[in-house]
Protein backbone atom coordinates (compact mmCIF):
# COMPACT_ATOMS: atom_id res chain seq x y z
CA UNK A 1 0.00 0.00 0.00
CA UNK A 2 1.85 3.24 -1.30
CA UNK A 3 0.84 6.50 0.28
CA UNK A 4 1.17 9.93 -1.50
CA UNK A 5 4.36 11.96 -0.34
CA UNK A 6 3.24 14.64 2.54
CA UNK A 7 3.78 18.43 0.95
CA UNK A 8 6.87 20.68 2.63
CA UNK A 9 5.66 23.35 4.95
CA UNK A 10 6.38 26.83 3.29
CA UNK A 11 9.25 27.98 5.11
CA UNK A 12 8.69 32.26 6.45
CA UNK A 13 11.04 34.30 4.84
CA UNK A 14 12.40 38.38 5.66
CA UNK A 15 10.61 40.64 3.18
CA UNK A 16 13.57 41.78 2.83
CA UNK A 17 15.66 39.00 2.33
CA UNK A 18 13.50 36.62 0.73
CA UNK A 19 16.75 33.87 0.63
CA UNK A 20 16.97 34.17 4.10
CA UNK A 21 14.60 32.10 6.73
CA UNK A 22 13.27 33.72 9.57
CA UNK A 23 10.83 32.15 12.10
CA UNK A 24 11.23 35.34 14.80
CA UNK A 25 8.39 37.59 14.01
CA UNK A 26 7.39 41.43 14.20
CA UNK A 27 5.81 41.94 17.07
CA UNK A 28 3.94 45.07 15.56
CA UNK A 29 3.05 43.67 11.57
CA UNK A 30 3.62 39.86 11.99
CA UNK A 31 5.52 39.58 9.05
CA UNK A 32 8.75 37.47 9.56
CA UNK A 33 11.97 39.32 10.10
CA UNK A 34 16.15 38.41 9.76
CA UNK A 35 18.54 39.49 12.38
CA UNK A 36 19.90 41.65 10.66
CA UNK A 37 16.35 43.50 10.45
CA UNK A 38 15.45 42.78 13.93
CA UNK A 39 15.05 45.62 16.09
CA UNK A 40 14.45 45.71 19.65
CA UNK A 41 11.07 47.12 21.38
CA UNK A 42 9.69 46.86 24.33
CA UNK A 43 8.19 43.35 23.68
CA UNK A 44 10.29 41.15 21.10
CA UNK A 45 11.20 42.67 18.23
CA UNK A 46 10.05 44.74 15.10
CA UNK A 47 10.71 45.10 11.78
CA UNK A 48 12.70 48.11 9.94
CA UNK A 49 9.54 49.42 8.33
CA UNK A 50 7.63 49.65 11.38
CA UNK A 51 10.15 51.56 13.49
CA UNK A 52 10.50 53.80 10.64
CA UNK A 53 6.84 54.28 10.53
CA UNK A 54 6.91 54.64 14.25
CA UNK A 55 9.72 57.66 14.16
CA UNK A 56 7.84 58.82 11.37
CA UNK A 57 4.51 59.37 13.13
CA UNK A 58 6.69 60.97 16.15
CA UNK A 59 5.85 64.98 15.54
CA UNK A 60 9.16 67.19 15.55
CA UNK A 61 9.62 68.61 18.89
CA UNK A 62 9.64 72.73 18.04
CA UNK A 63 10.89 75.41 20.44
CA UNK A 64 8.79 78.43 21.49
CA UNK A 65 9.54 80.33 18.27
CA UNK A 66 9.52 77.18 15.94
CA UNK A 67 12.54 76.03 15.24
CA UNK A 68 13.41 72.41 15.61
CA UNK A 69 14.49 71.78 19.25
CA UNK A 70 17.72 70.57 19.95
CA UNK A 71 19.65 69.40 23.02
CA UNK A 72 23.48 70.12 24.25
CA UNK A 73 25.61 73.39 23.27
CA UNK A 74 24.39 76.21 21.11
CA UNK A 75 26.15 74.76 17.90
CA UNK A 76 25.75 77.92 15.61
CA UNK A 77 26.32 79.65 18.71
CA UNK A 78 30.33 78.31 19.50
CA UNK A 79 30.36 78.39 15.76
CA UNK A 80 30.15 82.00 15.36
CA UNK A 81 32.81 82.62 18.37
CA UNK A 82 35.03 80.28 16.56
CA UNK A 83 35.03 81.80 13.45
CA UNK A 84 35.65 85.25 15.05
CA UNK A 85 38.17 84.11 16.87
CA UNK A 86 40.01 82.40 13.79
CA UNK A 87 39.47 85.61 11.75
CA UNK A 88 41.24 88.17 14.19
CA UNK A 89 44.37 85.85 14.75
CA UNK A 90 44.51 85.60 10.51
CA UNK A 91 44.18 89.54 10.98
CA UNK A 92 47.76 89.62 12.16
CA UNK A 93 49.04 86.42 10.03
CA UNK A 94 47.86 87.64 6.68
CA UNK A 95 48.99 91.81 6.24
CA UNK A 96 46.16 93.42 4.31
CA UNK A 97 43.34 91.05 5.65
CA UNK A 98 41.76 93.97 7.57
CA UNK A 99 41.26 96.20 4.55
CA UNK A 100 40.79 93.42 2.28
CA UNK A 101 37.24 92.77 4.43
CA UNK A 102 36.34 95.98 6.27
CA UNK A 103 33.57 97.82 5.44
CA UNK A 104 33.16 101.46 4.46
CA UNK A 105 29.66 102.89 2.41
CA UNK A 106 32.39 103.45 -0.40
CA UNK A 107 32.26 100.25 -1.27
CA UNK A 108 28.26 100.05 -1.77
CA UNK A 109 28.38 102.10 -4.65
CA UNK A 110 29.70 101.54 -8.33
CA UNK A 111 33.16 103.53 -7.79
CA UNK A 112 34.06 100.50 -5.65
CA UNK A 113 31.61 97.99 -5.58
CA UNK A 114 32.74 94.76 -2.86
CA UNK A 115 29.26 94.05 -1.24
CA UNK A 116 30.24 91.39 0.67
CA UNK A 117 32.18 93.42 3.48
CA UNK A 118 28.91 94.54 4.39
CA UNK A 119 29.21 90.86 6.14
CA UNK A 120 32.45 90.16 6.02
CA UNK A 121 33.18 93.18 8.19
CA UNK A 122 31.40 91.62 11.27
CA UNK A 123 33.87 88.84 11.76
CA UNK A 124 36.93 91.13 11.98
CA UNK A 125 38.12 92.62 15.15
CA UNK A 126 40.05 96.09 16.40
CA UNK A 127 43.61 94.76 16.74
CA UNK A 128 44.99 97.48 19.15
CA UNK A 129 41.47 97.66 21.94
CA UNK A 130 41.54 93.62 22.77
CA UNK A 131 38.52 94.23 24.96
CA UNK A 132 36.81 94.96 21.68
CA UNK A 133 36.87 91.12 20.58
CA UNK A 134 36.71 90.59 24.25
CA UNK A 135 33.25 92.21 24.77
CA UNK A 136 31.17 91.07 21.58
CA UNK A 137 32.34 87.50 21.89
CA UNK A 138 31.40 87.34 25.75
CA UNK A 139 27.94 89.10 25.17
CA UNK A 140 27.20 86.72 21.98
CA UNK A 141 28.00 83.80 23.99
CA UNK A 142 25.70 85.07 26.85
CA UNK A 143 23.09 86.02 24.78
CA UNK A 144 23.59 83.02 22.14
CA UNK A 145 22.75 80.60 25.19
CA UNK A 146 19.65 82.09 25.79
CA UNK A 147 18.21 82.93 21.87
CA UNK A 148 19.35 79.91 20.01
CA UNK A 149 17.65 77.15 22.30
CA UNK A 150 14.93 79.48 22.20
CA UNK A 151 14.63 80.08 17.91
CA UNK A 152 16.44 77.53 16.55
CA UNK A 153 19.35 77.68 15.10
CA UNK A 154 18.72 78.23 11.64
CA UNK A 155 16.23 81.29 12.66
CA UNK A 156 19.29 82.53 15.42
CA UNK A 157 21.76 82.09 12.07
CA UNK A 158 19.56 84.25 10.57
CA UNK A 159 18.94 86.52 12.73
CA UNK A 160 23.00 87.19 13.81
CA UNK A 161 23.50 87.35 10.15
CA UNK A 162 21.28 90.13 9.08
CA UNK A 163 21.67 91.97 12.15
CA UNK A 164 25.50 92.68 10.74
CA UNK A 165 24.32 93.53 7.64
CA UNK A 166 22.01 95.61 9.07
CA UNK A 167 24.26 97.57 11.05
CA UNK A 168 26.47 98.15 7.75
CA UNK A 169 23.30 99.72 6.51
CA UNK A 170 23.00 102.05 8.95
CA UNK A 171 26.96 102.89 8.32
CA UNK A 172 26.32 103.53 4.53
CA UNK A 173 23.40 105.55 5.17
CA UNK A 174 24.54 107.86 8.59
CA UNK A 175 28.39 107.62 8.76
CA UNK A 176 30.97 109.23 5.98
CA UNK A 177 31.43 106.76 2.75
CA UNK A 178 35.26 106.89 3.21
CA UNK A 179 35.07 105.79 7.07
CA UNK A 180 35.88 101.87 7.95
CA UNK A 181 34.46 99.90 10.32
CA UNK A 182 34.83 96.46 11.79
CA UNK A 183 33.26 94.55 14.61
CA UNK A 184 30.55 92.27 15.44
CA UNK A 185 28.81 94.92 16.84
CA UNK A 186 25.84 95.13 15.08
CA UNK A 187 24.93 91.79 15.16
CA UNK A 188 25.71 91.49 18.87
CA UNK A 189 23.06 94.02 19.45
CA UNK A 190 20.92 92.73 16.75
CA UNK A 191 20.66 89.78 19.51
CA UNK A 192 19.58 92.62 22.19
CA UNK A 193 16.97 93.67 20.21
CA UNK A 194 15.75 90.46 19.38
CA UNK A 195 15.99 89.56 23.01
CA UNK A 196 14.68 93.00 24.39
CA UNK A 197 11.56 92.09 22.23
CA UNK A 198 10.56 88.72 22.88
CA UNK A 199 11.03 89.74 26.43
CA UNK A 200 8.78 91.98 26.42
CA UNK A 201 6.28 90.07 24.01
CA UNK A 202 6.20 86.71 26.89
CA UNK A 203 5.68 89.63 29.33
CA UNK A 204 9.21 89.21 31.05
CA UNK A 205 10.71 92.20 32.74
CA UNK A 206 12.52 93.70 30.20
CA UNK A 207 14.05 96.64 31.55
CA UNK A 208 17.40 95.63 32.97
CA UNK A 209 18.27 94.55 28.85
CA UNK A 210 16.64 97.83 27.53
CA UNK A 211 18.91 99.54 30.31
CA UNK A 212 21.59 97.78 29.27
CA UNK A 213 21.16 98.75 25.50
CA UNK A 214 20.64 101.98 26.33
CA UNK A 215 24.09 102.32 27.86
CA UNK A 216 25.96 100.59 25.48
CA UNK A 217 24.03 102.72 22.92
CA UNK A 218 25.01 106.32 25.01
CA UNK A 219 28.60 105.06 24.96
CA UNK A 220 28.74 105.24 21.33
CA UNK A 221 28.27 108.79 21.35
CA UNK A 222 31.00 109.49 23.38
CA UNK A 223 33.92 111.52 21.51
CA UNK A 224 37.38 109.56 21.88
CA UNK A 225 35.48 106.13 22.16
CA UNK A 226 36.05 105.49 18.39
CA UNK A 227 32.71 103.43 18.22
CA UNK A 228 30.24 102.87 15.43
CA UNK A 229 26.99 104.39 16.79
CA UNK A 230 25.85 103.77 13.23
CA UNK A 231 26.33 99.88 13.29
CA UNK A 232 24.76 99.56 16.71
CA UNK A 233 21.53 101.44 15.74
CA UNK A 234 21.10 99.27 12.65
CA UNK A 235 21.66 95.97 14.57
CA UNK A 236 19.67 96.88 17.01
CA UNK A 237 16.70 97.79 14.84
CA UNK A 238 17.17 94.85 12.27
CA UNK A 239 17.26 92.50 15.16
CA UNK A 240 14.20 93.82 16.88
CA UNK A 241 11.89 93.40 13.35
CA UNK A 242 13.23 89.96 13.18
CA UNK A 243 12.27 88.95 16.90
CA UNK A 244 9.14 90.75 15.90
CA UNK A 245 8.68 88.51 12.88
CA UNK A 246 9.49 85.33 15.06
CA UNK A 247 7.24 86.41 17.50
CA UNK A 248 4.23 87.38 16.33
CA UNK A 249 3.81 85.22 13.38
CA UNK A 250 2.70 82.40 15.88
CA UNK A 251 0.16 84.29 17.55
CA UNK A 252 -0.96 84.72 13.77
CA UNK A 253 -0.94 81.42 12.64
CA UNK A 254 -2.51 80.58 15.76
CA UNK A 255 -5.68 83.17 14.86
CA UNK A 256 -5.51 81.60 11.17
CA UNK A 257 -5.84 77.53 12.95
CA UNK A 258 -8.72 78.36 14.88
CA UNK A 259 -10.77 80.50 11.83
CA UNK A 260 -10.13 77.29 9.63
CA UNK A 261 -10.49 74.84 12.51
CA UNK A 262 -6.52 74.84 13.64
CA UNK A 263 -5.90 71.84 11.78
CA UNK A 264 -2.90 69.52 12.55
CA UNK A 265 -0.31 70.69 14.35
CA UNK A 266 1.76 70.25 11.09
CA UNK A 267 -0.52 72.28 9.53
CA UNK A 268 -0.04 75.02 12.36
CA UNK A 269 3.74 75.08 12.38
CA UNK A 270 3.22 75.38 8.16
CA UNK A 271 1.42 78.38 8.59
CA UNK A 272 3.67 80.00 11.12
CA UNK A 273 6.58 78.91 9.22
CA UNK A 274 5.47 80.51 5.97
CA UNK A 275 4.79 84.33 8.22
CA UNK A 276 7.96 83.95 9.45
CA UNK A 277 9.68 83.08 6.13
CA UNK A 278 7.68 86.05 4.63
CA UNK A 279 8.53 88.45 7.71
CA UNK A 280 12.36 87.48 7.04
CA UNK A 281 12.26 88.33 3.70
CA UNK A 282 10.46 91.79 4.19
CA UNK A 283 13.08 92.25 6.23
CA UNK A 284 15.80 91.72 3.91
CA UNK A 285 13.94 93.14 1.32
CA UNK A 286 14.19 96.31 3.28
CA UNK A 287 17.65 96.17 3.87
CA UNK A 288 18.26 95.79 0.02
CA UNK A 289 16.53 98.44 -1.02
CA UNK A 290 18.45 101.10 1.82
CA UNK A 291 21.18 99.91 0.37
CA UNK A 292 20.78 100.76 -3.00
CA UNK A 293 19.17 104.24 -1.97
CA UNK A 294 22.57 104.48 0.01
CA UNK A 295 25.30 103.63 -2.55
CA UNK A 296 23.16 106.06 -5.07
CA UNK A 297 24.02 108.69 -2.41
CA UNK A 298 27.63 107.82 -2.14
CA UNK A 299 28.95 109.98 -4.58
CA UNK A 300 27.47 113.46 -3.42
CA UNK A 301 28.46 112.91 -0.03
CA UNK A 302 32.07 111.86 -0.99
CA UNK A 303 33.07 115.87 -1.00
Amino acid sequence: MSYGSVPDQQVPACPRHPDRPSYVRCQRCGRPTCSECQRPAAVGVQCVECVQQANQSIPTQRTALGGVQRGGRPVVTVTLIGLCALTFLAQYAVPGLTQAMQWAGLYASTLDFEPWRMLTSTFLHSQGFLMHIGFNMYALYIIGRILEPMMGRLRFGLLYVLSGIGGSVAVLLLDHPLQGVVGASGAVFGLFGALLVITRARGGNFMPILILVGINLVIGFIPGFNISWQAHLGGLLTGGALAAVMVYAPRLAARGGQMHDAGSAAGRHARRASLQALGVAAVALVLVVLTVWGAATVPQRLY
